[in-house]
């Protein structure tokens, strides 16, 4: 066993401490990878300073991309991704970097927030020279990942965040000041805003789950490392604010690597895609996930997305003008609210009335409404189905409709990539089949995890099959909604 040096960020000083043993030098495939990524975790650790400068170069990057195309003209017909800056800005944040950053949430963790992240950045940056107050119970309250969620999506697509600068600039710059000023308050050099603020902090907590790396923990490391004389060991800046010792899964962790070997009982691990979700989630209920996942990933994202192409929402905005018109009203229909409350580019014919945006909240609500209460009853037979109620079950079930809802998230924003590259000509026949794959593959990886979860309540394999089976129903309704918006609509 070697030893490192461990240096506490704030007083300056280190400590010899055991370092983790490398994986088994057995030459195997399981063994070389286990070591590569306990080297690699390694180098996370020893690599913070290159780490750093890396986010501050996204940091200008992001600044310019963000704020300059708010402040230029609109493109014209004729221009191209390649020689306009808006419309590059545009493609490189909706088209490229908000989908795949998802995705990197699935392949890697949290990696995102942890070594790139302009806002965690310039968060934990701004509470090293705060006022470091303690975190208010307000802040720590567990429905924020839902709520920020929710109204993030409405209000985005209330301005139509995707198509214009300016929206993009009061959406992402606003959540970026919110981190500075939450960071300058509160907590000394933490990200409180990642750690509950962050509009997408519940959404990446959630799809991190499914990421088959984590750092683990061996918690009898950790004791034995206590007991040898390493009590007082200086203690690492674990900036989220996730509690090490105790850390089971990849859901809070950034994947920032300043851990890796702490106490001889961290490193960077490969693990089963599963795991988490069927060992480690239904440990406690969590209804905040629960919420956002059925009603918000599933219902309010499909919503949003939905509502552009939907002949509902037009038919039901047709009706109600009609009833209007007949009853003299028409002030609905004519009071045209600034750009920053909805839609409102006259130059482009693109512009939302009241009636426009009072229909389009409506039908968001209606469809998360709808979705999330046909998913809920399916959960809901799925849980009786193992035995006596059981609101853990309920939630742990829930847990399993993960790669569905991610996928369809996922599915919607890549709209946009599909879209722009289309318009500038490019040939993409294959993305029907892509996309029906990917709905198909996460759809039965979500019955699979149904199936697994399922086993730990019974071995009956009567009741078994019955909750999958109701598993299976709700993670269809997830594919419908896609379904509908690609294919039918």
């Amino acid at each position: 066993m070697t030893a490192f040096l461990v240096a506490d960020p704030e007083k300056g000083f280190a400590e010899r401490l055991p370092e983790v043993s490398p994986p088994d030098s057995e030459p195997t495939q399981r063994a070389l990878l286990a070591r590569g990524f306990y080297n690699f975790g390694e180098w996370l650790r020893r690599r913070q300073s290159l780490i750093q400068r890396v986010q501050w170069a996204i940091v200008l990057i992001y600044i310019a991309l963000v704020a300059t195309p708010a402040f230029l003209p609109l493109p014209g017909r004729m221009a191209h991704i390649w020689d306009n800056l808006t419309l590059f800005a545009q493609f490189a944040f909706w088209g490229l970097w908000w989908p795949f950053v998802l995705l990197s949430m699935i392949l890697v963790g949290r990696a995102w927030c942890g070594l790139f992240c302009p806002e965690g950045a310039l968060s934990e940056t701004t509470s090293r020279f705060g006022r470091g107050y303690a975190v208010p119970r307000w802040i720590t309250w567990k429905g924020w990942p839902f709520v920020a969620f929710v109204c993030t999506t409405i209000y985005g697509q209330m301005v139509s965040v995707y198509q214009y600068p300016k929206p993009a600039l009061l959406i992402l710059g606003g959540s970026t000041a919110g981190a500075i000023v939450v960071g300058y308050l509160y907590g000394r050099n933490k990200r409180v805003w990642c750690r509950y603020l962050c509009p997408v902090n519940g959404v990446f907590g959630l799809l991190a789950k499914l990421a088959p790396v984590h750092f683990s923990v061996d918690q009898d490391a950790w004791t034995a490392s206590r007991l040898s004389g390493h009590a007082h060991a200086p203690p690492i800046n674990c900036a989220p604010l996730v509690p090490i010792r105790t850390m089971r899964g990849a859901s809070d962790c950034h994947m920032c690597g300043r851990c890796s070997s702490f106490r001889g009982a961290i490193s960077l691990a490969p693990r089963s895609p599963d795991h988490e979700i069927v060992h480690v989630a239904g440990s406690t209920p969590k209804p905040a996930e629960t919420l956002l996942i059925v009603f918000g990933l599933l219902g309010v994202a499909a919503g949003a997305f939905h509502w552009s192409v939907s002949p509902w929402y037009v038919a039901i905005k047709q009706a109600i003008a009609e009833q209007l018109i007949d009853m003299g009203i028409v002030w609905p229909m004519q009071l045209q609210p600034p750009w920053w409350i909805l839609t409102d580019y006259p130059e482009v014919n693109d512009q939302l009335t009241l009636l426009d945006g009072a229909v389009l909240l409506a039908y968001i609500v209606a469809t998360a409404a709808v979705i999330g209460t046909a998913v809920s009853i399916c959960l809901w037979a799925a849980a009786r189905s193992l035995g006596p109620w059981s609101s853990t079950r309920f939630h742990h079930l829930a847990q399993s409709l993960i790669p569905i809802a991610a996928c369809g998230v996922f599915l919607g924003l890549s709209a946009t990539t599909v879209t722009m590259l289309r318009a500038e000509g490019l040939p993409i026949g294959f993305v029907g089949l892509l996309r029906g794959a990917l709905l198909a593959g996460a759809a039965l990886w979500s019955v699979w995890l149904g199936w697994r979860i399922a086993g730990l309540s019974t071995l009956t394999s009567i009741r078994r099959s019955a909750a999958t089976a109701c598993v299976a129903a709700a993670a269809s309704i997830g594919v419908g909604s896609w379904v509908l918006f690609f294919w039918i609509w």
